[in-house]
């Protein structure tokens, strides 16, 4: 998760130079020992400078920045002369009981694991003509990975791979972002409702989908095993010094270890001891690297409301110009329907290793991130309830429609004509932002 906050509104939030004097309100739902810290930094060499010394920045704003740091952390930025403005220490909960493995009743719309397999079986087991389902790697704690392949051509369905230009979705590289996983979870459980729409059954009969909600499954787990949440992001990897988990948005092959992550294991950016060295992320480089009929691919974050493409481990845009061209177009066109701000994601700051860096750099891939709602952290964080979930959902079908109808080649996007499927396009003159509400209807 990578978050830039242009206005900072500080209604819940109140700081002083000593730390927070009030707490958000969801912090009696967390249990961490991790420390919630306000630094100075008012540009991006400062933020990246920050982010090299294993600090997960949650927040910006022009003069300072917020993030997550371990105990050994924090003693690093304090040694390194930064300001720290705040120091918020959640409340925690020493030992308890680790098989709740579910949310607390205020979240219980929220997905856990075994919901999560059970509601991709009863898709799959409803619509069994187009779905299969199949388990691309086991994590390190030896749950299944499970992808949902989506596709009207019987052969390809049972062979697992198709000719038809593909999408894939994926959520849940983060354990506490939640939310990640409920929106692909969502466009699956949309697209098959609607199969027979003949805009939805067009785009399903021309594209090779899949779907991979859960990333991390073991570290989201993890995060909902008390009945409190852990604010846990990484794996579950244990790391043979007393800490566990490498942060798998920094395992990625691509420019790893080259800034924005780090070699402390108890860091929330720890990158692991090589790149892939977690069965997770070699999960997804082996599926990607099998399917390179995906042109694009979409992974979903919280929190911020961002919609983020390469380079994000170093600052140089996009080298082609064409292919840069249609990143640029297609944050625009995107952030049009779910009113997102659209960025390379290295504007921020620099954080190497993660998966669309990887995904456009090997394969040439058109990938995005998509940090979701809230805005910050005192909007709701990575708990915001379930009460976002539709809303969110709704602000976000729409892109992933256009990336399903793009597949084909987005390369179309730089033309300004009309889609194959979805055709009422609108140029407006600040940003190319289509329309096609006549065709599509309402969406929520």
């Amino acid at each position: 998760m990578k978050t830039f906050q242009r206005i900072a509104v500080l209604s819940t939030f109140i700081f002083t130079v000593t730390g927070f004097i009030t707490s958000p309100a969801w912090s009696h739902s967390i249990e961490t020992n991790m420390r919630y810290i306000q630094i100075a930094a008012r540009n991006k060499q400062d933020r990246s400078r920050i982010s090299n010394l294993g600090v997960s920045i949650e927040g910006v704003r022009s003069d300072s920045v917020w993030g997550f740091a371990s105990e050994s952390v924090l003693k690093r930025v304090q040694k390194s002369g930064l300001r720290i403005l705040g120091n918020f220490d959640f409340k925690t909960g020493r030992g308890g009981h680790e098989g709740a493995y579910d949310f607390p009743m205020k979240d219980e719309r929220f997905h856990n694991y075994a919901e999560t397999l059970a509601a991709l079986k009863e898709l799959q087991s409803k619509n069994s003509d187009i779905v299969t389902l199949q388990s691309i790697g086991k994590t390190v704690e030896k749950r299944d990975i499970m992808a949902m392949h989506i596709n009207t051509t019987p052969r390809a369905l049972k062979d697992g791979f198709s000719n038809k230009p593909g999408a894939i979705f994926m959520g849940n590289h983060h354990a506490r972002e939640h939310l990640s996983l409920e929106v692909p979870l969502m466009l699956a459980e949309y697209l098959l409702a609607h199969r027979a729409d003949a805009q939805i059954k067009a785009l399903l009969d021309s594209r090779d989908l899949w779907i991979i909600p859960m990333v991390n499954p073991d570290g989201a787990e993890w995060d909902i095993s008390t009945g409190s949440y852990k604010m846990w992001r990484k794996n579950r990897r244990d790391n043979g010094d007393g800490t566990f988990g490498v942060d798998l948005n920094r395992n990625y092959g691509h420019g790893w270890g080259t800034g924005g992550s780090d070699k402390d294991t108890s860091s929330d950016v720890y990158m692991g001891t090589s790149p892939f060295s977690e069965p997770e992320t070699q999960a997804i480089r082996d599926f990607v690297s099998a399917h390179l009929n995906a042109k694009v691919l979409l992974s979903f974050h919280t929190f911020s409301e961002l919609v983020l493409y390469p380079w994000g481990g170093k600052n140089d845009p996009v080298e082609k110009i064409e292919d840069r061209n249609v990143f640029i177009k297609m944050a625009k066109t995107m952030s049009g329907w779910n009113k997102y701000t659209p960025e390379q994601a290295s504007d921020l700051y620099i954080a190497s290793g993660d998966t669309t860096d990887w995904a456009y750099g090997e394969h040439g891939i058109f990938a995005f991130t998509f940090e979701l709602s809230p805005t910050s952290m005192w909007n709701g964080g990575f708990y915001p309830g379930q009460k976002i979930i539709d809303k969110v959902f709704s602000d976000n079908l729409k892109p992933c429609l256009y990336m399903i109808d793009v597949a084909d080649d987005p390369y179309k996007v730089l033309k300004n004509s009309p889609s194959r499927f979805l055709k009422n396009y609108v140029e407006p003159s600040d940003g190319y932002q289509p329309s096609f509400e006549t065709q599509l209807g309402s969406l929520n």
